[in-house]
């Protein structure tokens, strides 16, 4: 009997909590408070005009019901905006100008009833927005298979560099390729392009719709193809390093097994005499663009770990047209460094969504325009994901002109 009068007062609780609940569900959010008096205004306001941005501070008013405070405004380009800043703060910033022109801002200070005060009245003329900083920067170059935008966004904004071609109505539209990014120095490649005259048009806009001039230009992308692997060849010079057996040789580099561990190519991890390095023969001097690598990914736990362990994390390219006894002298250029990131920056032995489809489909790597046209490539492993020398890596592509 005992047990049935708690269950029964438990049952009786939780249906009057339901009860409350489902009383209150349409009911709209109330102020903290019911006090209809306005509040005091702002006083005291400075407005220091940035680039496409405007800083106020003020002194608050002295209401003990005060909640926050208030600026409402309209850009240029008719977006109306809302800006909150609370009672613990005597400023607050205005985003989203063009920048160059007068805007009226109107303050109000706002206590717990919701009840506004009489507005503010300040006019603030930013500077112009940092898009047009990025689009005076802006240069389009031919590239191999394609063009490559580079631009300064000192600021690191929240940008996108547009890049239209025209469709068959004539119309201007964006590629699905264009560039998105907050960096503060851009250099992005767009490929998959003919070898042919193509009229580009290229325009800066940021994340409130601001849009900057619109840059047109005719380009010729460079020829660029996919070396054929069938024609790459292993070379053992002295200082490579041995693989791990013979199970995983060189080969396995272009075997076009992109994710299979059988597939992969492993070095040695006992050796311990300096970076581990890797050379092979691509089978005609090639004019380079870029090599795409793809790590191998280490089944930990019944999931892939693209950045562990012999995954290369830093590495450099090299390049020649004679062999030597494998010293890197001025018989080798170095065709670039580069540093595999992780997208999400998570600490070792951690990786999400993000990082697993960034490796699973591999990553170019750039090789300069200036560089000599080479037949020969070695990888040096600088620094694999577990701090030390030797690697893993499953696959790699060479694309380039072979007729420069």
């Amino acid at each position: 009997m005992k047990r049935i009068i708690k269950s029964s007062v438990r049952v009786l609780v939780v249906s009057l909590i339901l009860a409350i609940v489902s009383c209150n569900d349409n009911q709209e959010p109330e102020p903290l408070e019911n006090n209809s008096k306005a509040p005091a205004e702002v006083t005291n306001v400075i407005v220091q005009n940035l680039q496409g941005k405007a800083k106020l501070t003020y002194t608050l008013p002295s209401d003990e019901d005060l909640l926050y405070i208030v600026a409402r405004y309209t850009l240029e380009n008719g977006k109306p905006m809302e800006v909150k800043s609370s009672y613990y703060s005597n400023s607050m910033l205005l985003e989203g100008f063009a920048g160059q022109s007068a805007t009226e801002v109107k303050i109000y200070a706002v206590n717990k009833s919701e009840t506004e005060s009489k507005p503010v009245t300040v006019t603030v003329t930013p500077t112009k927005a940092p898009i047009y900083d990025v689009f005076d920067s802006l240069e389009v170059q031919p590239d191999f298979g394609g063009i490559r935008i580079t631009a300064d966004n000192i600021t690191k904004e929240e940008i996108g560099i547009l890049v239209m071609q025209k469709d068959i109505k004539g119309d201007w539209v964006p590629l699905p390729t264009s560039i998105y990014t907050s960096v503060d120095h851009i250099g992005q490649s767009l490929r998959g392009m003919e070898p042919v005259k193509q009229d580009f048009a290229v325009v800066v806009r940021d994340r409130w719709l601001n849009y900057t001039d619109t840059l047109f230009t005719n380009i010729e992308p460079f020829f660029e193809v996919m070396m054929p692997k069938s024609g790459f060849v292993t070379v053992h010079l002295n200082n490579d390093t041995k693989t791990i057996n013979n199970a995983y040789p060189v080969t396995n580099l272009w075997d076009g097994q992109f994710l299979e561990y059988w597939g992969s190519y492993f070095t040695d991890r006992t050796v311990d005499v300096g970076n581990h390095l890797v050379t092979f023969d691509i089978g005609k001097t090639t004019k380079l663009s870029r090599m795409r690598m793809w790590n191998f990914s280490e089944p930990i736990g019944g999931q892939r770990m693209y950045y562990y362990l012999g995954a290369v994390k830093k590495f450099r390219i090299w390049g020649s047209n004679t062999l030597n006894d494998g010293t890197l002298n001025s018989n080798w250029t170095l065709m670039g460094e580069y540093e595999i990131k992780k997208p999400s920056g998570l600490p070792y032995g951690q990786e999400n969504n993000d990082d697993l489809l960034a490796a699973r489909d591999g990553a170019d790597y750039e090789i300069a325009l200036e560089k000599p046209a080479v037949r020969y490539l070695r990888i040096e492993c600088l620094e694999n994901w577990v701090g030390g020398k030797f690697m893993a890596v499953s696959e790699v592509q060479v694309y380039g002109n072979p007729n420069f």
